[in-house]
């Protein structure tokens, strides 16, 4: 889509040729009536030219639930995403090891990690991990998370515009993302850097050539590498490589497989939560009596919070590959067929939420939404998600009036990552 152009409209175009999946429909914030049209004229609609093949598209909310609760006739294997340059990672092509070239084959994008795998492997590789997010370090994080968002609000400007992706949204997740590595918090911005170089295809303002996005991936390889043999020599403890490093399931991957789960954690600690922040904040600028709400009554931040999540949807679709023939809602899907999972166009379906396309923080029900996914790869890092924000925002309504957009925002090219590469804003202080 040429961005100089007049806007598209979805309802002029031929639905037999209409694709979606167009990263400048995602970055221009133009994709609502394009998932409305799909919604009520074809739920699960055949695309058959894209920058990323042929591919269907599931948009109502309980097609997409049927879909994600169904990992044996719709597999995770075949990749998670609808494909690379705009969508999602692509490949690092190994150099060296042929066991490395074969796993380029084979996984998603090039990367080895557990959410693009089936069980029995997905589960064992899951569950080696799951406890840095279970219950009771949670509990301890939710101190570290406060003192943290406190000390990032207390040094922002007052009565100038500022980038809150980068002050606050960046530095608060990229902060917990180096606590849960355990992560030389000096280095933390790295974190930050893979993670944008790895979901941002080469030539759109991070990674400018392949050859360059490899060298940064490859360099995030032989740091955590170095890492990880430190971990493997040392007792174990309590952080997401360590618990890698000794864990039964995953101490042998490959080289390529334990940067794919890497860049799983990073993206899944880092992308989601930091433009959950930022969308918190433009919803609250596009329905300023919502904030009016909380205010009045601070115990509705936890709903909030879930419908931050939903009305952002930070990860716009998840991709399946069917392993047999399917029917759904009428269409006969092909074994091998890519499946898209448009939890973006879920999240608005009026035909499961009231009023989908508002934001609501009383909503009933508001933790009913797809953001984390449904059955067996749902995030496992939703609750710690959740409190990131339910705490910021606490400390928010403690120091600030009111966060002022005052630009337009600046939002990522990607089919995938639905984000801000920039939202300016100005603080009214509380008196």
């Amino acid at each position: 889509m040429n961005m100089n152009s007049p806007r598209p409209n979805p309802y002029e175009l031929d639905l037999e040729t209409f694709n979606v999946a167009d990263p400048a429909l995602f970055q221009a914030g133009l994709e609502a009536p394009f998932f409305e049209r799909l919604r009520d004229e074809a739920p699960v609609h055949y695309c058959p030219d894209s920058a990323f093949g042929p591919y269907w598209s599931i948009t109502r909310y309980h097609d997409i639930m049927a879909v994600d609760k169904d990992h044996q006739r719709f597999s995770s294997a075949g990749g998670i995403t609808i494909g690379g340059a705009g969508g999602a990672p692509m490949p690092v092509q190994a150099q060296s090891e042929p066991e490395s070239r074969d796993q380029v084959r084979k996984n998603w994008d090039g990367f080895g990690m557990f959410i693009a795998m089936d069980p029995p492997k997905h589960d064992v590789q899951r569950a080696t991990v799951t406890g840095v997010v279970a219950p009771p370090n949670l509990a301890s994080l939710e101190t570290v998370i406060r003192s943290r968002a406190a000390a990032i609000l207390d040094a922002l400007p007052l009565n100038e515009s500022f980038n809150w992706v980068d002050r606050v949204s960046i530095e608060l997740t990229t902060q917990m993302l180096a606590t849960l590595f355990d992560f030389p918090f000096e280095d933390r911005r790295k974190l930050t850097r893979w993670s944008d170089v790895a979901t941002t295809p080469p030539g759109m303002g991070v990674s400018e050539t392949p050859e360059a996005r490899r060298a940064e991936l490859l360099e995030c390889l032989a740091y955590f590498t170095q890492l990880w043999n430190e971990r493997a020599k040392a007792r174990p403890s309590n952080d997401l490589i360590s618990m890698l490093a000794h864990g039964e399931s995953t101490k042998h991957m490959a080289p390529l497989e334990f940067l794919g789960n890497l860049l799983l954690l990073i993206v899944g600690g880092n992308d989601t939560t930091r433009n959950s922040i930022s969308g918190g904040v433009l919803a609250m600028n596009e329905y300023p009596g919502e904030l009016d709400k909380i205010k009045a009554d601070p115990r509705l931040i936890p709903n909030m919070v879930s419908e931050v999540i939903r009305w952002q949807t930070p990860l716009a679709h998840m991709r399946r590959t069917t392993t047999v023939d399917v029917e759904l809602n009428g269409q006969s899907i092909r074994a091998g067929e890519k499946v898209v999972m448009w939890y973006l166009s879920g999240n608005r379906d009026p035909r499961a939420i009231a009023q989908a396309d508002a934001f609501r923080v009383d909503r009933s029900k508001a933790r009913q939404h797809l953001s984390f996914g449904y059955g067996i790869h749902r995030c496992m890092g939703n609750r710690l998600a959740e409190m990131q924000l339910r705490v910021l925002w606490e400390e928010i309504l403690k120091r600030f009036e009111f966060i002022e957009v005052v630009a337009p925002p600046e939002r990522t090219y990607s089919t995938f990552i639905r984000g801000f590469k920039s939202l300016e804003v100005t603080l009214h202080p509380r008196h």
